[in-house]
């Protein structure tokens, strides 16, 4: 059994529903060409090629707080959160589960809401972004959220959001050449990460469980560079980072960025998914895809994933641990 975590389907009525509210979101339109994203019998089409392959459902972006107002987001995430459960019911053997979607520029809404999602829906955690139109996700505000979840022993997965309004030069007023993307996502998932760690919030939350999209952005292959902080080299000592003991962590450094999960969403490279895996270890890896973002339709993001977690040179009971049993005991999936 291989069970997808993170991968994204964009109900049909939600993306109708989207596109009336906020159709000045570009890349809507886009999602006219990828009916794997919103046509569930097509959906299902692409998953039938694949034997043993299951899916825990996300939304797509755009993130919900880009929706609207605190007061209208709140309805929005109801509507995503009862239409993927929908489906879930509607195909259990194919969807066990799905990864509840929150309306973050509203934090005390998201906190009823993850509630609602997990004793209401079934939903087995739920999926923010990595900032909040701007603001960080250490932000007190956030707070209650990952509160909640640590509560309910349920992972929160966080997805890189940066967009080309994010200019590559302090004198540009946009990003050229993909720049946002390519290399923007994978620092942004590093960047939340690291202000999550210096706030202390896996001090007051140990057993919080934060599972990192594209295996850990850039945090596995920058993992020395982690351990030599800049004041360090004047400062400080190997075995002594003056910035974290400044910010009052109990644990050498690294040992938090240990803590995170990451998933196997590399595009399919077998190296990147060994560094990750070499960093986090196979008990904190998880299987992904990040399908059906890909121009065929998912076909070449699960293809490839499978082919290099296939080609590492693991214990079968790593690649099965990968595979699903992560997966299973993170969820409690039967």
């Amino acid at each position: 059994m291989k069970i997808d975590v993170f991968n994204h389907i964009l109900p049909k009525h939600v993306f109708e529903r989207i596109r009336t509210v906020a159709p000045q979101i570009p890349i809507l339109n886009s999602f006219n060409n990828l009916p794997e994203l919103w046509d569930v019998e097509a959906h299902l089409r692409l998953m039938d090629g694949y034997d043993g392959y299951q899916q825990v459902l996300s939304l797509s972006n755009p993130p919900i707080e880009m929706l609207g107002s605190p007061e209208i987001t709140p309805k929005m995430a109801q509507l995503a959160n009862d239409g993927l459960a929908e489906i879930c019911r509607a195909h259990p053997d194919r969807f066990p589960t799905f990864i509840a979607s929150m309306p973050m520029n509203n934090p005390d809404a998201a906190v009823k809401e993850a509630e609602r999602a997990v004793k209401e829906l079934d939903a087995r955690g739920i999926q923010i972004f990595s900032n909040v139109l701007g603001k960080p996700l250490s932000a007190p505000e956030f707070y209650p959220v990952f509160e909640t979840m640590a509560k309910f022993d349920l992972p929160i997965w966080v997805h890189p959001m940066r967009g080309p309004n994010f200019a590559d030069y302090a004198t540009e007023s946009a990003s050229e050449d993909e720049i946002w993307f390519t290399f923007g996502w994978p620092y942004e998932t590093s960047a939340c990460m690291t202000r999550l760690i210096y706030s202390g919030i896996f001090d007051k939350l140990p057993n919080l469980k934060i599972i990192t999209h594209h295996m850990g952005g850039m945090i596995p292959f920058f993992a020395e560079k982690i351990n030599l902080g800049f004041k360090q080299i004047f400062d400080g000592k190997v075995d002594r980072n003056p910035t974290a003991e400044k910010a009052g962590l109990k644990r050498p450094l690294i040992d938090y960025y240990r803590m995170l999960y990451a998933d196997t969403s590399t595009n399919g490279s077998a190296s990147a998914a060994r560094c990750g895996l070499d960093f986090f270890g196979a008990d904190h890896c998880l299987f992904a895809t990040d399908a059906p973002f890909d121009s065929r339709g998912g076909h070449h993001l699960i293809g490839g994933t499978i082919r290099a977690i296939d080609s590492l040179d693991i214990q079968a009971s790593e690649r099965q641990a990968i595979y699903e049993g992560n997966a299973k005991r993170l969820l409690r999936l039967s």
